[in-house]
């Protein structure tokens, strides 16, 4: 007889993946007011990726941005404005409705593969949703956004002297989900296929107690 085991060693934001909510600080607060010191190396005493662990199943839609504007892929650092997401939505005929995950193709993740390169993909300059989206959010009341890129929001970021600045808002003002390196192109291959941009999403983080983000397997179930 015999048997097989395997190790894994990574960071957990370092794969499709969930931001948690002790991912990012401003002014010293993470979101709800909460103290960054609350997170140390022993992992955030509060607002910890385990809570999401039995939470994330819900309406999902895929906005295919770089379809919709007839590109295999948006090139680095052009954002996508409110307007886009509009135009885009009404182009695929779907609603965004409160409570949704909302996920974003820019074709980056496609690229990268089909390059067999990820080249400047982390933290490099990148297509993504413009700080001018904050609002569009929002408004619509979603319960998260993700995109196929490494950072979600458009690279070089449009504020100066500021990283990373839809982040700020999204996660340590609003408490949204952000999902980042999600691999979108099966599924908006299967959209155009059948014009359903709509699916029952699950995606839930792996329980690490006190962790500030997860890897996940997203699931989009038509």
């Amino acid at each position: 007889w015999g048997y097989a085991d395997d190790q894994i060693t990574m960071f957990l934001q370092t794969a499709t993946q969930w931001d948690g909510l002790g991912h990012i600080f401003h002014n010293g607060q993470m979101y709800g007011g909460r103290d960054a010191r609350l997170v140390s190396s022993k992992g955030a005493e509060k607002n910890g990726i385990q809570h999401y662990r039995d939470r994330i199943v819900t309406r999902g839609v895929l906005l295919d941005v770089a379809r919709h504007k007839g590109r295999d892929f948006l090139p680095p650092g052009e954002p996508i404005y409110p307007e886009d997401l509009d135009a885009c939505a009404a182009r695929q005929r779907v609603a965004i409705r409160q409570g949704d995950i909302v996920l974003v193709r820019t074709g980056d993740v496609g690229r990268r593969l089909r390059e067999r390169s990820w080249g400047t993909f982390s933290a490099g300059d990148a297509a993504g949703l413009s700080f001018h989206t904050a609002p569009w959010i929002w408004e619509r009341c979603i319960a998260g956004i993700a995109s196929d890129t490494w950072g979600i929001e458009v690279r070089p970021n449009e504020l100066p002297d500021s990283f990373q600045p839809l982040h700020l808002v999204l996660l340590v003002n609003m408490g949204l989900l952000l999902g980042e390196i999600f691999a979108l192109e099966e599924l908006a291959d299967d959209c155009a296929a059948d014009g359903v941009y709509e699916f029952m999403f699950v995606a839930p983080p792996l329980p690490i107690t006190n962790a500030v983000g997860s890897p996940i397997n997203p699931q989009a179930i038509k």
